[in-house]
């Protein structure tokens, strides 16, 4: 089943006629398991154990023979390692345990690894069938540069991150990675944007607010259980005369004027309470840009001015950009008793799960 994706290549490569969005990547801000307060996971060790120890040793021999993992037997991804620009060779599976134990605690259900672990492997297949348009990947499928792709770890760097651990969080993730290993989402036969985020506002946000591109399965949905992550909101001030250097830097022409108070105009939201365009002195800005720009958490957010301090404060809600799944809402919804289709379901709408 694997090779018909290849009959798909020259359908795929249309999409370079359109422009390549943000949503085709994937920014380690919107990952759960570098934002998500989570006490349990432990800090990162100096001096790992040995991942060659017997107990580990023995979860990788059953594992691998696994009837999932016999499935995808010599096949690998080609990842650009931007630490020593060489290309890694690295297994299916192998890859897909590292990317979900990068982008989601290991702490969550099962059944939210495992919707973690679909949504991983369809990023990826699509990646696959985009590589041959760019030219920054020097004939590799994806890189481990978590600003330009999908995050990716080792497995020495899942025994640094896990610690005391890592034997029980390795096999958690190994067995959630197994149990869906053949499975992506597809969209009219094809690997879909598998856009995910940490926490919503509340609610999930369409790709068309954000990125300008109507994409039918990446409309907005209920994530209510967002409102009580960890960190769902948080606040962040600045002097006006940083907010000055800030938007300057990203804008030149700016004129801001001499009314401080008056620099942020009233902004336009959606119904999920991103910012969709707000007066920013002689310019409009979009929440998005604003959010890069001052390195807020999210563009969901509110503006507070202090005339006695000259000081800023913005006060948002959620993280990441909103965008398809919600991993805490994922983690959320397996507490609640649902499995991952019907989480994967939810948050991609009109998408179907195939073998390959």
């Amino acid at each position: 089943m694997r090779k018909k994706f290849c009959v798909y290549s020259i359908l795929c490569l249309l999409l370079t006629l359109m422009p390549i969005i943000p949503a085709m990547l994937f920014s380690p801000e919107t990952s759960a398991q570098q934002n998500l307060q989570n006490p349990e996971n432990p800090e990162i060790t100096e001096n790992p154990e040995n991942t060659e120890s017997a107990e580990f040793s023995e979860i990788l021999k059953t594992s691998e023979n696994s009837e999932n993992s016999s499935d995808f037997s010599g096949q690998v991804y080609h990842v650009l390692d931007i630490t020593n620009n060489e290309i890694l060779e690295v297994p299916v599976r192998e890859y897909l345990i590292g990317a979900v134990g990068a982008e989601m605690p290991a702490s969550f259900e099962p059944e939210a690894l495992k919707a973690q672990a679909v949504a991983a492997h369809t990023y990826a297949e699509r990646q696959v069938l985009l590589a041959a348009n760019r030219s920054d990947l020097q004939g590799a499928d994806f890189s481990n540069d978590p600003d330009q792709y999908q995050a990716f770890h080792t497995q020495q760097q899942l025994q640094e991150l896990y610690g005391e651990n890592f034997t029980l969080y390795y096999q958690k993730i190994s067995d959630a990675v197994d149990a869906v290993l053949t499975e992506i989402l597809c969209y009219d036969d094809e690997p879909i944007i598998a856009a995910f985020h940490a926490i919503s506002t509340g609610k999930t946000e369409s790709a068309q607010n954000v990125w300008g591109s109507a994409i039918t399965y990446l409309q907005s949905v209920d994530s209510s259980s967002d409102c009580n992550a960890p960190s769902y909101e948080q606040e962040c001030s600045y002097s006006a005369e940083q907010i000055q250097e800030m938007l300057s830097a990203a804008h030149s022409g700016l004129l801001l004027g001499t009314d401080t108070a008056n620099w942020f105009g009233e902004p336009v939201c959606s119904d999920a309470g991103t910012i969709l365009q707000i007066p920013v002195g002689t310019s409009i800005f979009t929440g998005q840009e604003l959010r890069s720009i001052l390195s807020l958490r999210s563009a969901c957010f509110t503006i507070n001015y202090d005339k006695k301090s000259k000081t800023f404060t913005f006060r948002t809600k959620g993280y990441g950009h909103s965008v398809g799944m919600s991993q805490y809402g994922a983690n959320a919804m397996a507490l609640q008793g649902l499995n991952y289709q019907e989480i994967l379901a939810h948050y991609y709408p009109d998408t179907v799960l195939k073998n390959i």
